[in-house]
């Protein structure tokens, strides 16, 4: 199964978008799954308010988890993370519009009538896997440099 299949896989049965796209790279950078999973359950949804879309923050804590400063004074690691970060952000923006969650959604999820919008039009079962695939996507592209 590719990154892509389980990461939508994932999201379908029920783990948030940040648990999915996480969980989908853990095993091959040295994570357990189900301690990917616990580590990204609050970080859905924007971390539950309509910020930083939780495909990205999930993407993101790939990216730490593959080019991470651990060391003191491994500069060149921070760097590295940094710039991952930065062209991640940038992809997904330039691909979808925003990284922010409320953005995407064109709601605010932070209130009842926001989410009432969101499940009414299906977003959270028909918009956000492609936010959960674009993720995934573009974070296998930056973990091959």
């Amino acid at each position: 199964m590719n990154h892509v299949e389980k990461s939508l896989e994932l999201f379908e049965s029920k783990f948030n978008c940040a648990q999915a796209v996480f969980a989908s790279f853990s095993k091959e950078l040295g994570l357990d799954e189900k301690q990917a999973l616990k580590i990204g359950g609050c970080f859905g949804s924007g971390m539950r308010k309509g910020e930083v879309c939780g495909a990205c923050t999930g993407a993101l804590m790939v990216l730490g988890l593959k080019y991470g400063q651990s060391e003191v004074g491994d500069i060149d690691s921070k760097l590295k993370s940094d710039d991952v970060c930065v062209k991640f952000l940038e992809e997904f923006e330039a691909k979808n519009g925003s990284y922010i969650c409320n953005e995407l959604l064109g709601c605010d999820i932070r209130t009842e009538e926001g989410v009432e919008y969101a499940l009414e039009n299906n977003l959270f079962t028909e918009f956000c896997p492609k936010m959960v695939e674009s993720a995934t996507l573009i974070t296998e592209e930056l973990i091959k440099e």
